[in-house]
């Protein structure tokens, strides 16, 4: 998923640097609870501890809420054999490993960057599955608060995230923006797409593709309602590819309404990520109402590195609409709002008349920098830890970062790996 990818990006960017790594993560699969990865490994010079945990699917809340807790337990047991480090990145994966991570630099020290990928519980509270004036929700929003205190820097991913934690008394002056890196793989991969559009019976379709996270966050009915209207059109195929607690309803739907132009594939291999990307011919980005700077889907990062058109289904106003008003070929971008199924049908089928039969290689529409989202998070966290350093008199070479996730770095013996990314959860 998007948080391990940028994670690992990250991860072996500082261990390149000569910094040493550790990552604690959870040892099962991310969709496939009964995947199960090494409890310890060594890979890319990076120390890799994996976490026994329970796994009970997703397909309820109290089912996550114990994997969350199981780990979090894990996770605090192992925090408390771990020597103190210089930096620790906490994630937001789940939602109390950044509150481990505060106690742990709070009790042993060392400098805590707070990544923040999604936010909770606002995000579970926008979803409706908290109120806002539960017990549950309000010692939530202490626990973050609390993490938020003790945290040197806060990263956020757009200016909607640093708002919001602006409006919670954190002084901007802490936040810094640090929108998502691009996959280094994400570029056209003309075989790729061939033997992907052959291997799944898509040769001589127009395809519209919903890949990454199928979660409430990010509300397919537009999607799926748009691709029964067009079922009678055989040259089109509506391909979801990935899974999450959405998925079975995408199955449910297609199902009852007899839909033979929707395929759905689980994530696929990591390896195959550019050619998956590039079957697309037209990618669908999808943010949920109210959940601006909340999550931030960083698909559309990995669709503007392979260059694709994309529709983007979501409010007006979120940090997706910022990207579109920057692109140097906004043709390539369509928008709609949710509910406007047939502005959706409309667009699909234009772009399906405009481009039939075009097979041109597509160039990257990500904007050339030479610093990169890695190289400003890297930057980052080796300026907190020199102030670290210096504060305590010590040198400032080979230091000791440590990141704490449920997701972590794949292993060595090879991942799955959503396409093209996607927020946690």
């Amino acid at each position: 998923m998007a948080t391990s990818r940028q994670l690992t990006s990250v991860a072996r960017g500082l261990a390149a640097r000569g910094h040493q790594v550790t990552v604690i993560a959870s040892r099962r699969g991310y969709d496939d609870g009964k995947l199960s990865f090494p409890a310890r490994e060594r890979w890319h010079g990076i120390d890799i501890f994996r976490l026994a945990t329970l796994s009970l699917g997703k397909t309820s809340r109290w089912r996550r809420a114990l994997n969350f807790a199981s780990f979090s337990v894990a996770c605090l047991g192992r925090l408390a054999l771990t020597r103190r480090h210089d930096a620790v990145v906490a994630l937001t994966s789940p939602p109390l490993v950044s509150w481990l991570a505060a106690l742990f630099t709070r009790v042993k020290g060392g400098r805590m960057i707070f990544w923040v990928m999604d936010l909770n519980p606002d995000e579970a509270i926008a979803a409706g599955w908290l109120r806002a004036n539960s017990v549950t929700a309000k010692l939530l929003q202490a626990l973050l608060q609390s993490s938020m205190r003790q945290a040197e820097t806060i990263v956020v991913l757009d200016r909607f995230m640093k708002e919001r934690l602006a409006a919670k008394g954190i002084p901007e002056n802490k936040i810094e923006v640090i929108p998502p890196a691009c996959d280094n793989s994400a570029a056209y991969d003309r075989e790729g797409r061939e033997a992907f559009r052959r291997r799944h019976h898509l040769i001589g379709k127009f395809v519209v593709m919903y890949a990454g996270n199928h979660s409430p966050c990010h509300p397919l009915d537009t999607l799926i309602e748009a691709a029964a209207k067009l079922r009678a059109r055989q040259d089109i195929a509506f391909c979801f590819v990935g899974g999450g607690s959405e998925l079975g309803k995408v199955r449910e739907f297609a199902r009852l309404n007899e839909l033979q132009n929707v395929l759905c594939l689980p994530y696929q291999a990591e390896v195959e990520l550019p050619g998956v990307l590039s079957a697309a011919d037209l990618h669908v980005v999808i943010m949920g109402e109210g959940y601006q700077g909340i999550i931030h889907p960083s698909k559309i990062y990995n669709i503007l590195g392979v260059g694709a058109p994309f529709l983007y289904i979501g409010p007006v106003e979120s940090h997706l609409a910022d990207i579109i008003a920057r692109l140097q070929q906004p043709a390539k971008a369509l928008s709609a709002q949710h509910g406007e199924v047939d502005s959706v049908v409309e667009a699909i089928s234009s772009v399906a008349e405009t481009s039939a039969g075009d097979d041109r290689p597509r160039e990257s529409q990500i904007e050339a920098s030479a610093i990169t989202a890695v190289d400003q998070l890297i930057g980052l966290i080796e300026s907190t830890d020199a102030a670290a350093s210096r504060q305590s008199g010590r040198a400032a070479a080979a230091r000791h970062v440590s990141a704490v996730s449920k997701l972590g770095v794949p292993s060595a013996k090879g991942a799955k790996c959503n396409s093209p990314g996607q927020r946690p959860g």
